[in-house]
Formats: C-alpha cells, sequence, structure tokens
C-alpha cells in the first residue's frame, strides 16, 4: 500500500531509481568490487580472489540480502554476507578486507549524489535554455513594473524572464562547484587512520576511487564530514526556492484582475469541483508547496554534521529520508518549471491595459528627471510631479492633462513633450539591450 506522495504522485522515474533499494545495493557492490581490485593490485589480496569476488557480487539478490539483514539486524554486514555466499574457492574471507561499514555506504552515497546531480543539471539546463527564450520572444513586450504591489514604472516580458534565467545560471554554476566537495568516496577504515589496511591504506583509497571515477577525501575519520552534503541540500532550497519565486509572480500575474499570463489550461481539464469557470495555476503552486519542504531538510543535514566523535548513528536514519526527498521533489520541480514556463500564455491585451491603468501617473520618473534635465531642480521637479499625481489621483484626469495645465511644467516641457514623457513605450532604457546581452552570455 502506498503511503507516501512520492510513491504515486511525485518524481520522475529516473530520479526515483537513483535511490531505490536496487540502486543502492548496485553501489555498495561497485564499492566492494573497487575494494577488493585495488587491494590485489597492491598484492594484498590475491587477483584471484578478487575476480570471484567481482563474479559473485553479479550474482548476488536484494531479496537475499533483505532476508539476511532481518536476521542480523545489520544492513552493511548483510550485504557482506550475501556477497560472501556467492564467492567460490575461499575468496569469501576476502571480502569487505579491512574496510568498515561506512567506507561503503558514504562511497555508494557519492556514487549515488554523482547520478542524481547529472540528472538535476540536465534539468537546470533544460529550463535555462526555455528562460533564454521566453526571455528572447518577449524582449519588446513592455508592462506594467511593481514593486510593493503598486504599479510603477514599465518594465518588460523579456528582462523579467531574463533574470530568472540569469538566477538559474548562478545556480549552475553553483552546482558545477561544488560537484568536486560533493561527489567523493572514503576507505579510511574504523576511525579513519587506515590502520587496517597498513602501509598502503593512501593508495589503496585513491585506486578505488580512480576505478569507481569519482574523487576521494583527503581525511576523513569513520565517516565522510557532512559539511559536503549539507552544502548539497542547501543548493537544492538555494534552487526550488528561485523556482518559488517565480512560481509567485506566476501565480499573481494570473489573479483575474490582473490576467496578463495563464499556466497551459488542457482540454477537459478541471478547475474546481464546484466553480466550472475556475482555471487555477495548480502547478505553480505545487511548486510553492513542495519547496517548502525542499527547504525544511537543510536544518537537518546541518545537524547530521555535528556528531559525537569519530562518529555517532544519528545522521543515518535522518539522511535515508534527506537525500531522497530532497532530490525526487528538487528533480520534480524542476520538471514542473520547464512545463509551466515552457508552455505559458501571454495576453497582450490586458498586458497593456494594466500599463495604462493609472492613466500615465506611472510614468511620473520620466517627467521628473527631464524637468531636471532642463533646469528645474531635482527636489523641485519632484515635487511638482508628486502634486501633479496626487492632483490627477484625485480628479481621475489623465496625467498629462494635469501636466499641460500647470505653469511651471509648460515652461520647459511642450505638449509633445509631455505626450512622448508619458509613453510607456519610450520609458524601458535598456532593457532590450540587458537581454540581448543576457542571451549572447548565457544561450549553448
Amino acid at each position: 500500500m502506498a503511503i507516501h506522495p512520492i510513491e504515486y504522485r511525485y518524481g520522475t522515474d529516473e530520479m526515483k531509481f537513483v535511490w531505490s533499494e536496487a540502486s543502492r545495493l548496485e553501489k555498495i557492490m561497485q564499492a566492494e568490487a573497487a575494494l577488493a581490485k585495488a587491494e590485489a593490485a597492491i598484492g594484498m589480496i590475491p587477483k584471484e580472489a578478487a575476480d570471484l569476488i567481482e563474479s559473485g557480487i553479479g550474482a548476488v539478490e536484494l531479496e537475499r540480502v533483505k532476508e539476511i539483514e532481518d536476521e542480523i539486524h545489520h544492513d552493511m554486514m548483510a550485504v557482506v554476507l550475501a556477497i560472501s555466499e556467492k564467492c567460490e574457492e575461499g575468496a569469501d574471507k576476502w571480502v569487505h578486507f579491512g574496510a568498515t561499514s561506512n567506507d561503503m555506504l558514504d562511497t555508494a552515497t557519492g556514487l549515488q549524489l554523482k547520478e542524481a546531480v547529472h540528472i538535476l543539471e540536465d534539468k537546470m539546463r533544460k529550463l535555462l535554455d526555455v528562460l533564454l527564450l521566453q526571455a528572447g520572444e518577449h524582449k519588446n513586450l513592455v508592462c506594467a513594473g511593481r514593486t510593493h504591489g503598486q504599479i510603477g514604472v514599465p518594465t518588460t516580458y523579456g528582462l523579467r524572464f531574463a533574470i530568472w534565467a540569469s538566477e538559474v545560471a548562478r545556480h549552475i554554476e553553483r552546482l558545477e562547484q561544488l560537484k568536486p566537495r560533493l561527489i567523493v568516496g572514503q576507505m579510511t577504515g574504523a576511525v579513519g587512520t587506515q590502520a587496517a589496511f597498513g602501509k598502503d591504506g593512501i593508495e589503496i583509497q585513491k585506486l578505488v576511487m580512480e576505478y569507481l571515477e569519482i574523487g576521494s577525501v583527503d581525511v576523513s575519520n569513520q565517516i565522510i564530514q557532512r559539511d559536503r552534503h549539507a552544502e548539497f541540500v542547501m543548493w537544492m532550497a538555494n534552487t526550488v526556492t528561485t523556482l518559488d519565486k517565480i512560481a509567485v509572480e506566476f501565480r499573481s500575474l494570473q489573479r483575474s484582475e490582473i490576467a496578463e499570463i495563464e499556466e497551459s489550461f488542457r482540454k477537459g481539464q478541471v478547475g474546481s469541483s464546484t466553480m466550472p469557470h475556475k482555471r487555477n495555476p495548480i502547478k505553480s503552486e505545487q511548486i510553492c508547496g513542495l519547496a517548502r519542504i525542499v527547504r525544511a531538510m537543510v536544518e537537518p543535514e546541518l545537524q547530521n554534521n555535528t556528531l559525537w566523535d569519530e562518529r555517532d548513528l544519528t545522521n543515518s536514519s535522518c539522511e535515508r529520508i534527506v537525500f531522497p526527498e530532497a532530490c525526487i521533489l528538487t528533480d520534480h520541480i524542476i520538471k514542473l518549471a520547464i512545463g509551466v514556463t515552457e508552455n505559458l500564455r501571454l495576453y497582450p491585451e490586458n498586458i497593456r491595459r494594466n500599463l495604462d491603468l493609472l492613466k500615465g501617473l506611472n510614468m511620473g520618473e520620466a517627467v521628473m528627471i527631464e524637468l531636471a534635465m532642463r533646469g528645474v531642480g531635482r527636489q523641485e521637479a519632484h515635487e511638482i510631479v508628486r502634486s501633479s499625481a496626487m492632483e490627477a489621483h484625485e480628479s481621475g484626469k489623465h496625467f498629462k492633462e494635469v501636466l499641460l495645465a500647470k505653469p511651471e511644467v509648460a515652461n520647459y516641457l511642450s505638449e509633445e513633450d509631455v505626450i512622448n514623457l508619458v509613453d510607456p513605450d519610450k520609458y524601458i532604457g535598456t532593457a532590450v539591450e540587458q537581454v540581448e546581452n543576457v542571451i549572447a552570455k548565457l544561450k549553448r
């Protein structure tokens, strides 16, 4: 019986498989095979034994591992015994030789994280491409800028998408930077001294990680230090927060009274069980809701780094939840963001309606700057525009009518000047150029 929504509602198959029992066992056994191969390479164990261990690993079944664990109540030793059962000609005595459980478990986690990061990075690049495409398509689409929820001077939809694209690109850069710190393994023994491996411990660890094609810790105790994993969880929290922010904007702009954009709404889709007219931004809302869960993973993973002495076991149970859930939900959120952004519907007529909603009042800055440039002091120009704006607001007149009736404005600006100054299409500064620069910099 399915209980957790990840089992039936959220997540992609590819990311779920990375954190499945089968994948976990596969990675542990890869680490065991690599250890035997490395020990054989330096002459610690017979090469024939390493070959037999690798062959035996291929015959181990998950169900048998679980049966043994039910008997002995130790997950890693259950794997060791299951491998040993499949080894022939005495090779079983060399399985897991010199290692401690977390040499295998943490190294397996490194292998899982390598796959998870690849999946996340690929989706993030797809999201970046979609945002850049939208930025380019809408670089000239002028709209009302808003601060404090109030309409301000104009901006463009292209600039909005470019800002989000730039932020996503920084997350991709951060992920690339943290990979060498995150995707690592260890073979350091019971408390990190490599005593059981003797003088060749450092070389064994180096060889194992070369075989597995992941990085190697410089130093550790019984476990790999969790600052590495905490950084990754914080990266996921930071990333989904960006997507949360974008989704909040989509939701806001889809409000009935704003109605500038809309999530795609498929034929036959139901918006409400009782209000048939509804077209709700449910995917954007899902992004916002699930982002809260991913952010909530930061605190437990930070605490997983504060273990007793060379280690205790408090991180283990916690990470069995944190790593899969955070990765699966982050992957799911990115996928949602790609779909919503790619299929977003814009309504230019509503965008223009909202841009003109204040009857020119939102163009006050343009008038103020021009007055100041023509000889009126900046502060005096601000007061002229402010008082004119208040008058227009109270009277319901268009801003340009009030301005043209004021001698202190007419002394410096002609009617044509005022008409041009309150035209929002003529007050977007370098917005188009900025978008083009971002696209040129980030487009693959």
